[in-house]
């Protein structure tokens, strides 16, 4: 029998964008953050994932994140909203969880936020744990450069079996086409198909879409969605050629982030740039790119007609 509270299998598919949460004199720029959903809206992403790690949340207190998420919910217009709920105690994590909810969000994002090193069955303790107190599904956060937490193929394992896990969100890795699909696959392998797949770092969204990803949850995307739609309506489309071509176009910006320690100081940098947000947008402690770096970003922007 279906249960009628199961989230809809394709909730967790198509692009997933994360959007910054701006920050302006040490407050959350309310209406840059609308204005920035509002270009997600008129895209048409699949999913806004609000509080992600492009979206700053642990840099955020209980009660700034559960403004986000309402703000989020707000202004999405009726597209799927999740909203990221980690933090370093479990309390505060089922703080998130009871905001989200009330928000009206329809799915969780969880990574496993430590300051000690966790283990595998704290990071299952604490899945557990959310996935009893809430009915909405849940999106696994495995992204070790971030969490400095690496998950395992048992760990899948035994998060697809808890009932409120909906999709993985996994690291983009650089391999071959055939060794992409064959570690997709190992991964459905595991997790016995009871969850979607999702890829994540932007540069590698054409190849994980291509290797059968379900999702592309990508950081940039929540600035720039057109570009990061295009790249996953051509994979969606089966058209694996177009997706790689469209994503090799955007080679300078991949490069970029590379260069400067990943998207977010150069996502920062592009939406200051383009005026979407005001100048130091990203919470201190982090000052974002030096002026020489912000510049060289909005070459590369310009250059590719990124707007």
């Amino acid at each position: 029998m279906t249960d009628p509270n199961a989230p809809s299998p394709d909730l967790f598919t198509g692009l997933s964008a994360f959007p910054l949460t701006p920050i302006s004199d040490e407050e959350i720029d309310e209406a840059a953050y609308a204005g920035l959903l509002q270009r997600l809206v008129a895209a048409g992403v699949d999913s806004i994932t609000a509080l992600g790690s492009t979206g700053s949340y642990v840099y955020l207190s209980t009660d700034e994140r559960a403004r986000v998420a309402q703000l989020t919910v707000e202004h999405a217009a009726g597209i799927p909203v999740f909203v990221g709920i980690g933090a370093l105690r479990t309390r505060d994590v089922l703080a998130n969880v009871a905001a989200a909810e009330a928000a009206g969000a329809q799915g969780l994002l969880l990574a496993p936020v430590s300051y000690q090193p966790l283990t595998e069955d704290d990071v299952f303790e604490l899945f557990r744990t959310v996935t009893s107190a809430t009915d909405l599904p849940v999106v696994v956060y495995d992204n070790p450069g971030t969490t400095h937490f690496t998950f395992t193929l048992d760990l899948y394992a035994r998060l697809a079996d808890l009932d409120g896990v909906a999709s993985i969100k996994i690291p983009g890795q650089a391999m071959s086409p055939p060794d992409f699909t064959a570690h997709v696959e190992r991964i459905r392998a595991a997790t016995g198909n009871r969850v979607s797949i999702g890829i994540s770092g932007d540069a590698f969204g054409a190849s994980g879409l291509n290797a059968g990803c379900d999702a592309w949850y990508t950081a940039v995307g929540g600035t720039l969605p057109a570009p990061m739609l295009a790249i996953t309506r051509a994979a969606q489309n089966g058209e694996a050629d177009r997706a790689l071509e469209l994503s090799a176009e955007l080679q300078p910006l991949w490069d970029l982030f590379a260069e400067l320690g990943g998207s977010l100081r150069v996502t920062a940098a592009i939406a200051e740039h383009l005026g979407l947000v005001a100048p130091h947008s990203l919470p201190l402690p982090i000052l974002g790119l030096t002026d020489d770096q912000k510049r060289k970003a909005a070459e590369v922007a310009d250059t590719l007609h990124l707007d």
